[in-house]
């Protein structure tokens, strides 16, 4: 990975360059064939109608390739770009930003679903808060689509001291205004690219606004409620540490209350 070009923290695009009130739906892609269809098919039912959706594969080698160019016949708003080697998520992501012409960008990962009224309720409520950053709550579902958890503790507003304790923005549910937060890249650490992102935009004045409503369905594979917690708190205190610069005293104590947090969300 030592050769490939680590993109810069934010682009050099600026607000004449992006398509007002379109939407861009990004979508990495590594063998994903499972649950693609479903993913491609929520974001075709969307009730807001200017949305285009960039699906970057990361060298699948299962027949995603094939379910993408399929669609593509049919809804010219399907946009496929395949990478010239095998990057991972990040890359994919940046590589879709680049690509993205809509003022809006939305992140969908291959294995999640939309529900069709998601980017309609997000602008409505971006427009009457005038915030550039919005998500959602979340419906946790297991890999044949069965509930796990149902995940309602959004509140109405985020803003980066608030992040530091509480992961609570799921990637699946953001859209981000690019016209008025600017361009901008996602962070390229190894784990927790999404969440070094969001305090990164979140650490330059603006806030996250947030519908307590179950507007995304996210995918949970076995035992990865409990599995990931490790790594989670590993990412928080790097990140924290070593991106933002915080004192590692404080960082424990953003990590505690983290703790708590997630015993009450996933357990209580």
């Amino acid at each position: 990975m030592a050769d490939i070009k680590r993109f810069e923290e934010y682009g050099n695009r600026v607000a004449d360059d992006y398509v007002a009130g379109l939407v861009s739906v990004i979508t990495p892609v590594y063998n994903a064939e499972k649950y693609l269809k479903q993913s491609i098919e929520s974001v075709l039912a969307q009730t807001y109608p200017h949305i285009e959706m960039i699906l970057v594969d990361d060298c699948s080698k299962d027949n995603s390739a094939d379910i993408i160019r399929k669609y593509q016949q049919n809804y010219p708003q399907i946009k496929y770009y395949l990478q010239p080697q095998n990057m991972g998520a990040g890359y994919a992501r940046n590589k879709a930003l680049e690509l993205a012409q809509g003022q809006y960008v939305a992140f969908l990962d291959a294995d999640d679903v939309w529900r069709p009224e998601k980017i309609a309720c997000q602008i409505k409520l971006m427009e009457e808060k005038k915030s550039p950053f919005s998500y959602t709550a979340i419906e946790m579902i297991d890999e044949d689509g069965k509930l796990v958890k149902s995940k309602r503790d959004v509140v109405e507003s985020i803003d980066y001291h608030f992040l530091l304790s509480n992961t609570m923005i799921a990637t699946s549910t953001v859209l981000i205004d690019r016209m008025s937060l600017g361009d901008f890249r996602m962070h390229l650490r190894r784990g927790g690219q999404d969440y070094a992102t969001w305090l990164r935009l979140l650490r330059n004045g603006c806030n996250a606004v947030g519908i307590n409503e179950v507007l995304n369905m996210y995918r949970v594979g076995h035992n990865s409620l409990s599995s990931n917690k490790l790594d989670s708190v590993r990412q928080i205190w790097e990140i924290q540490t070593k991106d933002e610069g915080i004192k590692r005293v404080i960082v424990l104590f953003h990590i505690m209350k983290w703790c708590y947090n997630s015993i009450k969300k996933y357990w209580l």
